[in-house]
C-alpha cells in the first residue's frame, strides 16, 4: 500500500536542475522534489510520496487528511493495549 502525506510548502528553490522545495510536515521539514507539481508556491499544500509532491491540495484537505490520520493513530494505539 502507499501512502501519501500532506505537507505545507515552505520554501522552493532549483537543484541540479530540479525543482525542490522544503516541506513542512506537522513540525517536521523533509525535501521534496517538486517536478510534477511546477505550478506550486510557498504556502502551498501538496500531497508526497517517497520524495515527490504528487498533486496540490487545499489547506482544508490537508487539514483533514491530518486528522484522520491522528484518529488512526490514537484506534491502533488503543488496540495495542488489550
Amino acid at each position: 500500500m502507499c501512502l501519501g502525506i500532506p505537507g505545507k510548502i515552505t520554501e522552493i528553490y532549483t537543484t541540479d536542475g530540479y525543482l525542490m522545495g522544503k516541506i513542512d510536515f506537522n513540525g517536521i521539514v523533509r525535501e521534496a522534489c517538486l517536478a510534477y507539481v511546477p505550478e506550486a508556491q510557498v504556502g502551498d499544500y501538496a500531497i508526497v510520496h517517497v520524495g515527490f509532491a504528487l498533486n496540490l491540495i487545499s489547506e482544508e484537505e490537508a487539514q483533514e487528511t491530518l486528522q484522520l490520520f491522528e484518529e488512526i493513530i490514537k484506534i491502533e494505539l488503543e488496540e495495542g493495549q488489550d
